[in-house]
């Protein structure tokens, strides 16, 4: 990842040097999990002063736009505009960022510009003003004049690196890594839907199940169905499903006094599958299917299917027993 990307911070990089950790457990029946604060917010917004100005805002503006806010403790309309600047610029997933400047304690930049009247905002790019407007203006004009500024699909390359140094930390077991870069990432973008199913996922995986809950009400409503959160959620359904079904030692001693006991073999295939223990659970269900398509209004098949959903179509549990499966049916 570059030097810009506003998600690296502290945790981006090589060698797993990361400042925020995930702590797992700590008490109670439920593992948890603690996330702090993601560097990434504090990376794209900061007050600056007369001295600090030139850093700040002139050479930083040369990798990428910089807003400047010239506000003041006693200006009511200031109060108004600030947090809108601050929930835009986190919004907009890298694009710009925001440095803001008491003029009550710093005027004489304010001064150099003309500026006359607060609050009012400057964008700096490659070391020059460029645009910039005066007074709280709507959140949907500061949303405009940030894609403006800009550009669209600014934040998406700093976006799509945080997503990969996330996804190679799972890949390397280092799951509080990448449940900070989600994090993260949510923080400045919260429609990033793999964002949300990734922390969702960490989050039920630790046994956080409200947790997961919470992250995956966080999807805009529009992308409720992405096909990345409805693999979750499957995933959490038939989990839920397979912890009421019993004792699975008991479920093997029933299939080995008589292995057409199909519902004994559908129950272990859903406690397999809750165990990670995907193509023995998909065997089972295969094997349902083989013995007795029409067994519970062809039960095992569907159910089947439910797991390519909640497994994911690429992956190679489900590519392994789509091809059992078509075997079966078109043989």
């Amino acid at each position: 990842m570059s030097d810009e990307n506003p998600y690296s911070g502290a945790f981006g990089g090589n060698g797993g040097q990361y400042a925020q950790t995930v702590q797992y457990g700590g008490g109670g029946d439920r593992a948890k999990v603690s996330l702090g604060d993601a560097p990434a917010a504090a990376d794209l917004i900061k007050d600056t002063t007369t001295a600090t100005f030139a850093a700040d805002v002139i050479q930083e503006s040369r990798r990428q736009p910089v807003l400047v806010d010239f506000w003041a403790p006693w200006c009511g309309p200031c109060k108004q505009l600030t947090p809108q600047l601050e929930k835009a610029v986190k919004n907009a997933g890298g694009k710009v960022k925001l440095v803001k400047m008491n003029i009550d304690d710093h005027p004489s930049i304010a001064g150099q510009l003309g500026i006359q009247s607060i609050p009012a905002v400057i964008a700096f790019k490659d070391g020059q003003p460029i645009d910039g407007f005066m007074g709280a203006v709507p959140e949907s004009q500061v949303a405009q004049f940030i894609e403006k500024v800009g550009g669209k699909g600014g934040g998406a390359p700093q976006i799509a690196d945080a997503l990969a140094a996330a996804a190679e930390a799972r890949t390397a077991g280092d799951v509080q890594t990448a449940a900070d870069i989600y994090d993260a990432v949510l923080e400045q973008a919260p429609e990033t839907i793999e964002a949300v199913a990734g922390l969702g996922e960490i989050l039920f995986d630790a046994g956080d199940v409200e947790g997961a809950e919470a992250v995956l009400a966080r999807a805009p409503e529009d992308k409720k169905d992405a096909p990345a959160l409805a693999a979750l959620r499957a995933k959490m359904t038939l989990a839920a499903e397979a912890a009421a079904l019993g004792n699975p030692a008991e479920l093997e001693r029933r299939l080995a006094a008589d292995p057409a006991d199909h519902q004994a073999r559908f129950d272990l295939a859903m406690i397999q599958n809750a165990r990670g223990e995907r193509d023995a659970a998909a065997d089972n269900l295969l094997a349902i299917v083989k013995a007795d398509r029409t067994w519970n209004d062809d039960g095992a098949r569907a159910q089947l299917l439910k797991l390519f959903e909640a497994w994911g179509m690429t992956d190679e549990a489900t590519l392994a027993a789509r091809r059992k499966l078509s075997s079966l049916l078109f043989s």
